[in-house]
This record gives C-alpha cells, sequence and structure tokens, in this order.
C-alpha cells in the first residue's frame, strides 16, 4: 500500500499545524505509522490521497449515519449554498429542524442549536448552574464530553488514547469543582450524593459510553442516577452527542426508558456537518438567553448548510425499520469478528448497542474504564494497521467505537469480516 502522498502532507501539516492534525486522535500517535489522509468519500468508502480505499466504520466519529455523500443530504446543502451560506439571522429551516427534534427526543421541550457537542455540553452545564445556583458537577471516568476545562478531568476519546491523566491548562480551581465516579458503579454514586447531593448542580453522562469504546449500561445504573439528582434537586443531562439519533430516533433514553433534564446532541443531527444542539424541558430552556438570564450565543448557530442537511437526515431517519436494519447489519458484522478471534484463540470481548460497538483484546467483561484499561493495546496496534493494509478504516484507537452505516453493504461486511481475520493472524504472529 503506497503512503507517499499521506507522508508528504504529514510532514507538511507539522510546519503549521500542532502535531500536523486539527484533532489529537487523527496524529495516529496511539497506533504509529502515518495519518491517512482522505481525498475522496462515497457511501462506506474512503479513498486517500495515494489511491488507497478502505471501507470505512469510523463514520466521522459517528453521525454519518447515511454513509458519506449522500445524494438527498448533497442536494439539500447544495440547494442551500445557492442561496447564501450563513446570515446571522433567523431561518425557517432551523425551526423545522427543532420541531422534528422535539418530536423525537422523548424528554426535550424546547432546544437551542449550537455548533459543536463540546458548545452543547458547555452550555447545558452553564445552565444547569445557572438554574440550580449551585457549582459542583459530577461525571464518570472515561467519559469524555468535549474539551470544556472541568469535563477534561479523567476523560475517555484522546486523552484516553494518548495517554494524558490530565490536562495542563485547568484551573485546580474549576477541576475541583468537578466529582469523579466509574462508570457502572450505583452505589458509589449513591455514597455520594449522600454526602454532596445538596452541593450538585448536575450529574452528566454517556448513557451508553462511547469514548472508552462502547460500554453500555448495567441494568439498573441509568434509573439510579435518575432517582439520586432528582431527590438531591440535581438536574440529569444525557451526553447523547454519539447516542443521540444513532442508537433509536429519540436516542439511548428512548432505549432504556429514561427521561433526563437536559440532553445534548450532536453532528449528526446536521448530516454529519458542524452543527450541535442542547435541550430539555420549558421551564429550564426558557431561562436561556434572550428568554431568561444564562446566557449562550453562537454567529453560526442554526446556520443554513446544516439546518438543510441535518432536515433531510432526520426526515430519512424517521423511515419505517430503519434501526431493525442498522441492528442487523452491526449484529451480523460483530458475529463474523467474534467467530475470528474465537477460532485464533485470541482472547477478546465485544460490546455493541444498536450500530455501535467495539472489540477490546482482553478476557475481562469490560463496564468500566479499569476494565476498558485490560485491554492489549500492543496487539490492537499490530491490529489496527495490518487491517489498514487489508482496506478497512477503524478509529485509529483502541478506546474509540465503530460505527455501521446503513449503506454498508453485505459484501462490505463479509469482506471486513475476512480482513479482520488476516489482520487478526498477522497481529498474532
Amino acid at each position: 500500500m503506497k503512503r507517499n502522498g499521506s507522508e508528504r502532507l504529514f510532514l507538511r501539516a507539522q510546519k503549521f499545524i500542532p502535531g500536523g492534525v486539527n484533532s489529537p486522535v487523527r496524529a495516529f500517535k496511539a497506533v504509529g505509522g502515518t495519518p491517512v489522509f482522505i481525498q475522496i468519500a462515497d457511501g462506506s468508502w474512503l479513498m486517500d490521497v495515494d489511491g488507497n480505499t478502505f471501507i470505512d466504520y469510523v463514520a466521522s466519529w459517528g453521525p454519518l449515519i447515511f454513509g458519506h455523500a449522500h445524494p438527498q443530504i448533497i442536494e439539500a446543502v447544495q440547494i442551500q449554498a445557492e442561496r447564501g451560506t450563513s446570515y446571522g439571522a433567523p431561518i425557517e429551516a432551523e425551526i423545522g429542524l427543532a420541531e422534528k427534534v422535539v418530536y423525537a427526543v422523548p424528554s426535550i421541550e424546547k432546544v437551542r442549536m449550537v455548533n459543536s457537542g463540546t458548545e452543547a455540553v458547555m452550555s447545558a452545564i452553564r445552565l444547569a448552574r445557572g438554574a440550580t445556583g449551585r457549582e459542583k458537577i459530577v461525571k464518570f471516568e472515561g467519559c469524555y464530553h468535549g474539551h470544556g476545562d472541568s469535563l477534561l478531568v479523567k476523560a475517555g476519546s484522546g486523552l484516553a488514547s494518548l495517554g494524558i491523566p490530565d490536562c495542563p491548562g485547568i484551573v485546580a480551581d474549576l477541576a475541583a469543582k468537578t466529582l469523579t465516579l466509574p462508570y457502572n458503579d450505583a452505589e458509589k454514586v449513591r455514597q455520594l450524593f449522600d454526602r454532596e447531593g445538596k452541593e450538585v448542580a448536575c450529574l452528566i453522562v454517556e448513557p451508553v459510553a462511547g469514548n472508552m469504546g462502547v460500554v453500555p449500561p448495567k441494568p439498573g445504573f441509568l434509573q439510579t442516577l435518575r432517582e439520586v439528582t432528582r431527590s438531591a434537586g440535581a438536574l440529569l443531562i444525557f451526553d447523547e452527542v454519539i447516542t443521540g439519533f444513532r442508537v433509536a430516533l429519540g436516542g439511548a433514553q428512548e432505549l432504556y426508558g429514561i427521561d433526563p433534564d437536559l440532553t445534548c446532541l450532536g453532528k449528526i443531527i446536521g448530516g454529519g456537518l458542524p452543527v450541535g444542539a442542547y435541550g430539555g424541558k420549558s421551564h429550564l430552556m426558557d431561562q436561556v438567553s434572550p428568554s431568561g438570564s444564562v446566557y449562550q450565543a453562537g454567529t453560526l448557530s442554526g446556520n443554513p448548510l446544516a439546518m438543510a442537511a441535518g432536515n433531510t437526515t432526520l426526515d430519512m431517519l424517521s423511515q419505517p425499520g430503519l434501526y431493525d436494519l442498522l441492528d442487523r447489519k452491526t449484529e451480523i458484522l460483530c458475529e463474523g469478528l467474534r467467530n475470528n478471534v474465537q477460532e485464533l484463540g485470541i482472547p477478546a470481548q465485544f460490546n455493541r448497542v444498536g450500530s455501535m460497538f467495539s472489540m477490546f483484546f482482553t478476557d475481562r467483561e469490560v463496564i468500566d474504564f479499569e476494565s476498558v484499561k485490560t485491554s492489549d493495546t500492543e496487539l490492537f496496534k499490530r491490529y489496527f494497521n495490518a487491517l489498514l493494509e487489508e482496506g478497512v478504516y477503524i478509529a485509529p484507537s483502541p478506546f474509540e467505537a465503530g460505527f455501521v452505516s446503513v449503506v454498508h453493504t453485505d459484501q462490505d461486511i463479509e469482506r471486513t469480516i475476512e480482513a479482520s481475520k488476516r489482520a487478526l493472524k498477522k497481529a498474532k504472529e
């Protein structure tokens, strides 16, 4: 496989961009080698600048549920682009998208559009602090909620991939107001809220952890979070930046039957374009400026291109049977991958929720960040690079999720299973 073009571009990028990338995991530090520079993508496929093609299971880190360059989404963006790309003024399309989000997500009565998942989470936490008059927040080890200062304490995603335990630049007083707990440990949640519940503004959680690989909630865990926050007068925030519209039309809260106070959503509601949102009950959202005094603003919030793509995407996601189709595709893929490791005698665990999946190279059940860290990262590194040579692109980190899209064909999945077996054999050597 030729890499000359990517190597040349990476050398050039490092002269002008920190680490040569604009988001850390892309640098391939967890897996070694040179990042793949993409030239074009279509459906379930990527092509790099050297002409190598890959079946893609990163899907822009989740939002491309209809794959790359879907004709209907592209058409919607093109039509809007001809009318203007940004106005900094209200448009009808943002009302339409807000209506669709409210109708789909059980707990949301009003929603504010922003520009990223990070911005959505930062805004939701500010609202929680403003609404409760409290300062402390609770999060879980290994859950990543964007790069806001409070939220980088014991976070997953890129920090886990790069082995960064704590991030310099975070004010100590702010970090002290962030309380962390092991994911899936309901008893420790209860103990913390017994001690400090009346000082807690909010508890934020990925209802299905997707930034330390896929880690589903244990039965009763999310119900405990709902109970203790309600009892303490704290808000429960679901970070559904990954799971929203991915695991079900109404997100993980529909799947598990939990009603959070606030919900954060990500790029999937914009068809993969830069967009995010936070929403919840009207009495909370009406405290956001200009209705209330909790200030949040953004020039590109509700921008026309993302709203056009988002309206089209959410219409497509409403098709009957779509999530059943995604579930079947992902189950076939995971079953094939599971058969491979069993046949080769490689210890591995598989976690899956809907079209999100992870394979961990460990013999321990993966239920939290501590068990995630038992994974054989050196084996993953060899497996990743062997799989890339086979033409399959997964996240360049053992601590990230994989995603199946509607447009992954039976042939794509069959080819992936076969490629994975060959890659595992190489990695095992």
